[in-house]
């Protein structure tokens, strides 16, 4: 390879997997997206989170070129997948909430039909995941338990080892057994073989377990982006008391939450510890405990806002 390819081939794999960019949509009057801007870099685990309804998996039917954008550019390996529909599917494997299986055929009939449709079809490793998901390939489809449908959709999702796989509620209404199948082997097909995944889900546990960078989405419209760990790093999660003030709400600057808990309030905050801690005792706010928050407390915070009892908006 010269060097101008060895560049090129450089360039393109820096350059991030996808691309949205000022995304909105519309459903009659009501927006489910609205100027969503966001980048999904190669080889990461990328976690897309928000409650249902958020519009997580209308970004997804955008990405597949389900949908058309109201106003707004996606590009997926640097295409577009409304106009380039097969150079941009071909490379990419999906899992829904739904699954969408045939239920009249049994395992083994659908891994060789799907089979059909990727050259790049990996037998043996198809083999090793039905082997490893203990799934019986002479058993129909429509007699796998919801687990084993999940486990099934996964195996025919991963088998030609595509670029992207994209993940829509894998987990939904499965036992903890079957989702932490699902998560190690999310986790083994970007460890072993520098893949990307966006995994959507609402349990933030999972998001936070697996996930390099995150994405939060609420009502439409995107929150924050980011390292994950680098996220978490720059919040606070605070007990908080004050010798006269007990009704009055933490009012530094960066408090994004508070709730009152008898005397003493938990605060979330943005900023790095130093700085929030120096904030707090400058207003003579007496800190009994901190720690970098969860994903679910950051959730909180960023998502509830006004609507509890004492908390800042």
């Amino acid at each position: 390879m010269n060097q101008a390819n060895e560049q090129q081939t450089a360039t393109a794999q820096a350059a991030p997997i996808l691309t949205v960019e000022g995304l909105s949509r519309k459903f009659r009057r009501k927006y489910a997206l609205e100027d969503v801007t966001l980048s999904v870099p190669r080889g990461v685990v990328f976690g897309l989170v928000g409650e249902n309804g958020a519009g997580k998996t209308t970004l997804l039917r955008h990405l597949l070129g389900v949908l058309r954008p109201t106003t707004g550019q996606v590009r997926v390996f640097d295409r577009d997948p409304i106009t380039d529909p097969v150079a941009v599917l071909s490379r990419i494997g999906f899992l829904s909430e739904e699954r969408d299986l045939p239920g009249w055929m049994t395992v083994q009939e659908l891994m060789r039909y799907t089979q059909a449709f990727y050259p790049d079809w990996d037998e043996d490793y198809a083999e090793a995941l039905r082997d490893h998901f203990a799934l019986d390939p002479h058993t129909k489809i429509k007699h796998l338990s919801r687990g084993e449908q999940a486990k099934t959709g996964l195996l025919v999702a991963l088998a030609y080892r595509p670029e992207l796989l994209m993940l829509d509620e894998p987990s939904a209404g499965l036992d903890p057994v079957a989702r932490r199948d699902i998560l190690e082997a999310i986790v083994r097909t970007v460890a072993e073989e520098g893949r990307t995944v966006i995994f959507s889900s609402h349990l933030l546990d999972e998001i936070e377990r697996v996930s390099d960078q995150v994405a939060m989405i609420h009502e439409g419209k995107l929150l924050f982006q980011g390292a994950l760990d680098t996220i978490k790093a720059n919040h606070q999660a605070l007990d908080v008391t004050h010798p006269t003030v007990t009704e009055q709400r933490p009012d530094w600057s960066g408090v994004l939450y508070a709730r009152q808990e008898g005397a003493a309030w938990s605060v979330i905050c943005s900023g790095t510890a130093q700085d929030v801690a120096e904030a707090a005792r400058s207003r003579g706010w007496s800190i009994t405990e901190q720690h970098i928050p969860s994903l679910e407390e950051l959730f909180i915070a960023r998502v509830r806002g006004g609507k509890d009892r004492g908390i800042m908006p």
